[in-house]
């Protein structure tokens, strides 16, 4: 009798185990539904999260419409929307960053006639650091390497290096994308140019006998290119639609200018001249990388100090 209840309980346990196991693959097999709010109906409103994002009905990059109707577009934009929506950290610190490095470079890239959105073009190459350095040797906010900063009018040698100032790499920045825009005639392609080079771009439209940006097939980072920058453009303007409560940003800093057209044998002097550290001298010029400068040639530099020194001491 005993025996014949353990065979009983066995079969129904086999029983159970089965039925569990087909209602699990039907659910993981290839025709079960896709994970979508539908499928967390009767679970609490809390439960109802997903790791997708809203895109945009329409968005433009300089005024050139983005083919958002194409597939492929669509996609490319969502990835990169998910990908700086859900590293937090990373946006919030630009969102912090942004109003501060724009207030400087915004005037200055409508001033020489380039459109506003490449301020997010800034953005995705530097995070916005005035300090940032690539492992390739890529410097400063709008990221130039040597023998490019230097086609564009930026100084650099032992004591100086403009790719570290923010005004004078704008202006560079400018040259390259306006000279990039007389080429291809979009500046769609032109910020595609600036991530791979002109020449890399001309040469994939012979090959390929395509002339849009996005009919060609690029290396995955220019491809990405375009891509990060409409995606910070569409997170740092519309920001609650991310899911982001706007940090409080960092204060747009004041500054006056000196004009020095010598040699400045101590900068820890100078610095002190004008009631300020070494610290804060470099902290707004970082473009000067020792501490003093010869200035041979008695060329006129513009030195930052904060109009508000009660700040920084």
């Amino acid at each position: 009798m005993q025996h014949h209840k353990t065979l009983l309980y066995l079969c129904i346990t086999i029983s159970v185990i089965n039925l569990f196991a087909i209602l699990f693959y039907s659910r993981v097999s290839g025709g079960s539904r896709s994970v979508t709010a539908a499928s967390y109906e009767g679970f609490p409103e809390e439960w109802q999260q997903t790791v997708d994002v809203a895109v945009p009905a329409e968005i433009s990059f300089a005024g050139e419409a983005v083919p958002l109707r194409r597939r492929d577009v669509q996609e490319a934009l969502r990835r990169e929307l998910i990908v700086n929506t859900y590293l937090h950290s990373h946006s919030i610190q630009i969102m912090k960053h942004a109003p501060r490095i724009f207030a400087r470079i915004e005037p200055l890239l409508k001033e020489h006639g380039i459109p506003d959105d490449f301020k997010y073009l800034a953005v995705i190459e530097s995070n916005l650091n005035p300090l940032a350095v690539s492992p390739s040797g890529a410097t400063g906010i709008w990221q130039f390497m040597p023998e490019t900063a230097k086609e564009f009018g930026l100084e650099i040698d032992s004591e100086v290096d403009e790719r570290f100032n923010i005004e004078k790499a704008t202006v560079a920045a400018a040259g390259y994308l306006k000279k990039s825009y007389e080429r291809f005639g979009s500046w769609t392609t032109a910020a595609a140019a600036y991530n791979a080079g002109g020449n890399m771009v001309q040469k994939q439209m012979e090959i390929q006998k395509e002339e849009k940006y996005y009919d060609l097939l690029l290396g995955e980072e220019t491809e990405r290119y375009l891509f990060r920058i409409l995606a910070m453009k569409q997170i740092l303007t519309h920001p609650r639609l991310y899911n982001f409560d706007t940090p409080e940003a960092y204060p747009v800093e004041k500054i006056e200018i000196v004009e020095v057209s010598g040699p400045v044998n101590d900068l820890a002097d100078f610095a002190q001249k004008q009631g300020i550290s070494y610290k804060t001298l470099k902290r707004f010029n970082p473009w000067l990388r020792k501490p003093k400068l010869r200035n041979a040639s008695h060329k006129t530099y513009h030195i930052l100090i904060p109009a508000e020194k009660e700040y920084y001491r």
